[in-house]
């Protein structure tokens, strides 16, 4: 009987196609290029939610979510820590794909993909991409700004799929997601892993740009404070992200002013140091292509006086063009051709050496783009979600922003509720859960 279920949920989220006419929405294009704004549509098609999720969803690990059956804890997703760690009921991560499809009746969106002005890694002017996405005919409840999860392939790009995130349109929210540096248009760029404060300031870049361009159009939301939002990576960023807004764009005289509704950040690397340490001092990494990301996102990133070639072993540096800069393979099939967990077999010796002249400036490096070492506490309302078991993500990434934000506004959700990829889908689905919660107590008050 259970089979039988799990089978019927899976035909549930068959693929959908995408299903418009061309005489059904705004031109948007040419209305961009006549006002000469900043954000420049190149391309936009009507996305039809009603019958599942499409085909071209991917989870952190590259996989499509329509084949994603593993199982995992569903009830009461916005727990709180002190209230301990939680085992519940399982289900498959496809029925939960379906709650997240059967809530709101937005079922008709718009996908629209453009290109905006901002810096490169190097702090040069640059070019960048990424997805806007709208309920189709009305404005936005209020804007979305999502920071992307950790992709490989540059098909995972939001500019050439359809984000996961994106399923809150259905609330009549509107998201904007940009690619970052190295993907969508840049995708010829080495991809500037966890570098905070560039990635972060290319984000910001697309929100300005699509904002102003959402006013043009005039598909500005109904509220003017956003939530940001991102998991694994993208929680990271999202913090940076937050940490931007509140210390350099927190004058509300200013026309560059952000005001945040609230946060939500999901298993993410606050502490980039303390997750590369765990590699080494247990001589395990679990999610292994994330060791030679983080060693060339911080040498490249942050211009280090060190060589690829002294930290990564021969073998895999010789592959990582092929097989991560060329945006060819999802992180889940690199993860395959890298074909080991064991550390000492990804870096070298004196990469092991935690005492080394460059593991320290590696360290030191890691350090500054841990947001948990900035000289900060999040002023705006944050929920933070992390699963114990985060066998790609340590917890002690999310156990180490609770000792630093203390204080903060922060409401902690740390309990068993399976891997790093599943706890995506999860912390998806709580983010849906709270914003339900948050429309049904505003309509208490009205």
């Amino acid at each position: 009987m259970r089979s039988k279920i799990l089978i019927l949920l899976l035909l549930a989220l068959t693929v959908v196609s995408c299903r418009f006419r061309q005489d059904e929405y705004v031109d948007f294009a040419d209305i961009s290029a006549a006002k000469g704004l900043k954000f420049k549509v190149i391309s936009q098609h009507e996305t039809d939610l009603s019958g599942g999720v499409p085909y071209n969803c991917f989870l952190p690990d590259g996989t499509p979510l329509v084949e994603y059956n593993e199982t995992f804890d569903a009830s009461e997703p916005s727990g709180q820590a002190a209230n301990g760690p939680r085992k519940t009921s399982s289900v498959t991560g496809t029925a939960i794909a379906q709650e997240l499809i059967k809530y709101g009746n937005q079922n008709r969106v718009y996908e629209i993909v453009g290109t905006y002005p901002s810096l490169d890694v190097n702090w040069m002017p640059t070019t960048l991409s990424g997805k806007v996405i709208l309920p189709k005919g009305r404005k936005a409840k209020r804007l979305i700004l999502v920071s992307h999860y950790t992709v490989g392939s540059n098909r995972e790009a939001p500019s050439n799929c359809f984000s996961l995130e994106g399923l809150l349109v259905k609330m009549g929210y509107g998201l904007i997601i940009p690619d970052y540096e190295g993907y969508g248009l840049t995708a010829d760029h080495v991809h500037p892993y966890l570098v905070k404060d560039i990635t972060a300031y290319q984000v910001l870049d697309m929100y300005f740009a699509v904002k102003e361009w959402l006013k043009a159009v005039d598909l500005e939301p109904e509220h003017e404070d956003i939530y940001l939002m991102g998991y694994s990576q993208g929680g990271a960023i999202t913090m940076a992200v937050q940490y931007l807004a509140e210390t350099m764009y927190d004058n509300p005289e200013d026309s560059l002013y952000i005001p945040i509704h609230r946060v939500f950040a999901g298993g993410g690397p606050y502490d980039v140091k303390a997750t590369y340490e765990r590699f080494v001092t247990t001589d395990t990494a679990s999610y292994p292509v994330a060791v030679p990301l983080v060693v060339q996102g911080m040498i490249l990133g942050n211009n280090l006086n060190v060589k690829m070639t002294d930290l990564m072993q021969p073998w895999l540096y010789n592959k990582m063009d092929e097989w991560v800069n060329s945006k060819r393979f999802t992180t889940g099939q690199m993860n395959k051709l890298i074909g080991t967990k064991v550390t000492h077999e990804l870096l070298t010796k004196e990469a092991m050496d935690q005492k080394s002249a460059n593991v320290a400036e590696l360290y030191k490096a890691m350090t500054d783009n841990s947001i948990i070492s900035m000289d900060w506490t999040p002023q705006a309302s944050v929920y933070m979600m992390h699963s114990i078991d985060d066998e790609t993500v340590p917890f002690t990434n999310a156990a180490n922003a609770k000792s630093k934000w203390k204080d903060a506004n922060i409401t902690y959700n740390f309990g068993h509720y399976g891997g790093h990829v599943i706890t995506c889908v999860r912390f998806i689905f709580t983010v849906q859960t709270l914003l339900q919660q948050e429309e049904q107590e505003v309509k208490q008050y009205e």
